[in-house]
């Protein structure tokens, strides 16, 4: 049981998020928020509640290399969903759970990590209508939401999506808190699994966020951060021109098919001998065999003009047609 103050901070909390978060479209419930310390707790919570130890959670075959770890850790199989261009395919769907049940499906329908893929209103009726109609959960990853005005699923299917997001992407790394909007009547199993697997909020760091959303200084970071992955994205495009790459103009990372001669192994080395940190495709992959030839760039840290620079060493090094050319 909660102490009365935490359990006010909480109440509060819970009312300044859901007010940030209200648009026309969608106005969440203050009750159905769940604090916890970071957006990765927020998301072991979620999946630690929704899947049983030996249970399948289903998902895109490329994705997030930590939700892979949280995956191991908690003892669930990850089932990788064939993809296109707007994330899981809906065959694919059916198709894993006719197989073998799924407990959960973790999907990222806007600006998905890697590949910068945003879902289009058709596909997320879709996939709406099968998790009713398979009666499965959806666990929503938003951590990129903020760069879009695209609205939660939970809009259309309240019941049927626990959200996982932070503020750490859309404010800043050190503002530890990570939140879960969850169906009305699963509040108290999601609240105790984080309770019960310490990923709770500090107070600081509630109040802190709190303060930012409730403030106007939240809104005004994702305004500014808006824009500068505008600026970022034509920074790309002016520096790889003519490379094969695959983004969503909105967000903070982009997918890079690489040319013939490159491999992505080679490639990241050879990147980080320039003093480049780049990923290859094969640390997002959830199975052997789900690894296209390209490598994801991250966005975010560099300045502009850092940025400017490691994508032309970049291009110098693809301008190599063949990797073995490179020297040590």
């Amino acid at each position: 049981v909660l102490a009365p103050t935490t359990q006010r901070r909480l109440v509060e909390a819970g009312r300044t998020a859901a007010a940030f978060f209200a648009s026309e479209r969608w106005r969440p419930r203050p009750e159905n928020f769940v604090f916890a310390g970071s957006g990765r707790q927020s998301l072991a919570a979620a999946i630690s509640t929704l899947v049983p130890v030996g249970g399948r959670r289903g998902g895109g075959a490329g994705t997030d290399t930590m939700i892979k770890g949280i995956a191991a850790r908690l003892g669930v199989t990850l089932v990788p969903l064939a993809m296109d261009s707007e994330g899981i395919r809906p065959d694919a769907l059916t198709k894993a759970h006719r197989a073998s049940a799924l407990n959960a499906i973790y999907i990222q329908p806007v600006m998905q990590n890697p590949l910068g893929l945003t879902m289009s209103e058709a596909r997320r009726d879709e996939i709406v209508r099968l998790v009713r109609k398979h009666e499965l959960m959806i666990i929503e990853d938003l951590v990129y939401g903020f760069l879009s005005d695209q609205v939660s699923l939970a809009a259309q299917a309240e019941e049927r999506v626990v959200i996982v997001d932070s503020l750490a992407k859309r404010l800043a790394p050190g503002i530890a808190v990570g939140f879960l909007y969850v169906p009305s009547a699963m509040r108290e199993k999601f609240a105790a699994t984080v309770r019960t697997g310490a990923w709770s909020v500090t107070s600081l760091a509630l109040a802190a966020g709190m303060g930012l959303l409730a403030d106007g200084t939240a809104a005004e970071i994702t305004r500014r951060k808006r824009a500068d992955a505008l600026v970022r994205q034509a920074i790309v495009a002016e520096c790889l021109a003519g490379l094969r790459i695959d983004a969503d103009p909105r967000s903070y990372h982009v997918w890079l098919h690489l040319p013939e001669g490159w491999r992505a192994e080679a490639l990241t080395a050879a990147a980080a001998r320039a003093g480049i940190a780049i990923t290859p495709a094969s640390a997002f992959a959830v199975a052997h065999g789900h690894s296209p030839n390209a490598v994801r760039l991250a966005l975010g840290l560099p300045s502009h003009d850092d940025l400017r620079t490691a994508l032309w060493r970049l291009a110098g090094l693809l301008s190599h047609h063949d990797a073995s050319d490179m020297t040590e």
